[in-house]
């Protein structure tokens, strides 16, 4: 009975494409693929490498306010500090903020997602009905309420945002293990003896983790997002030097009135460009994996109309 269900699971393994080969597949038909991808990895490249690139230290005291010039390419804040260095490790924690709230999002999600989808019923109708209250409340301003009265330390901005993303991870996810749940195969080794552990890990995880990859760099772009926000407001960690600290303290400083748009421009630049990055991968991915949006007649995507099948058949 256990060879039969080895065979089965041996089925459904090579059913499933490898991630170099859809990766690959990805980045040659969908542009905006590439695109993405390119923005982030240089991007997470200038962050990570932030301690060996940057032409000064980020606390180090130069001419205040200075425009830029040959010594400071982006021009120094009301502190004296290079703002071009500073952007650097903004981008830093703020990728390192993006991941770790996206991985919270994702492991609550997700583990909420296959659970109600798998077992359905009260878990099901429990779950959601928690992940609805989520998805009701306006997210920004539980966010702000939470960190005002849990704290402003990084671990816990990470902790908030992650908390507050994971609604919608596990609807999309339910929704996908019902369909898989519904399979030939799984309802085969079901009936063969197989039990509600092997079938989740071996069967319903591999065709379930593609879409989770794809919402989590989704919710990456939303974290640094709302960790922007929260830092704006003055709610992020005041020891760490993020991109949304950077916006504030130039709005404190007057720079827009004082016309010292080095000051804001540049930051901003920097978190559009992250945000961008991740939304275009990461729809990407979303669009190639969940199939739901391959049927509708209008892609709000791609702002294209699609024809239909019979009006294609005819050459109409």
């Amino acid at each position: 009975m256990s060879q039969v269900i080895q065979e089965i699971e041996s089925v459904d393994a090579a059913s499933i494409e490898r991630p170099r080969g859809f990766i690959r597949r990805l980045l040659r038909e969908r542009p905006q693929a590439s695109i993405g991808l390119g923005m982030v990895i240089l991007l997470a490249l200038v962050g990570i490498f932030a301690p060996l690139i940057a032409p000064y230290e980020p606390l180090a005291a130069g001419p205040l306010r200075a425009a830029p010039s040959a010594q400071h390419w982006l021009g120094t804040d009301d502190a004296g500090h290079d703002m071009l260095t500073l952007i650097m490790y903004g981008i830093r924690v703020s990728l390192l903020v993006g991941f770790a709230a996206a991985a919270v999002s994702m492991l609550i999600g997700g583990s909420a997602g296959i659970a109600a989808g798998y077992f359905g019923r009260k878990t099901d109708s429990s779950l959601m009905r928690v992940a609805d209250f989520f998805l009701v409340v306006p997210e920004l301003i539980l966010m702000v309420i939470l960190a005002k009265l849990i704290g402003r330390g990084l671990h816990v901005i990470i902790l908030v945002i992650g908390l507050l993303l994971w609604a919608q991870t596990a609807r999309v996810v339910r929704a996908q293990v019902k369909s898989v749940k519904e399979r030939v195969y799984v309802k085969r080794a079901y009936s063969l003896g197989a039990g509600s552990q092997r079938i989740v890990f071996r069967h319903v995880l591999p065709q379930v983790t593609p879409l989770l990859v794809a919402l989590g760099v989704l919710a990456i772009a939303l974290a640094i997002f709302d960790e922007t926000f929260l830092s704006f407001l003055g709610l992020g960690d005041p020891a760490t030097i993020s991109l949304g600290k950077l916006i504030e303290n130039a709005f404190e400083a007057s720079a827009s009135t004082r016309g010292e748009w080095w000051m804001i421009i540049p930051p901003g630049v920097a978190v559009t460009l992250l945000i961008l990055g991740f939304t275009l991968f990461g729809q990407a991915l979303e669009d190639a994996l969940n199939p739901r949006l391959k049927v509708s007649y209008l892609s709000s995507r791609s702002w294209r109309v699609k024809r239909r099948s019979s009006e294609q058949g005819s050459g109409k």
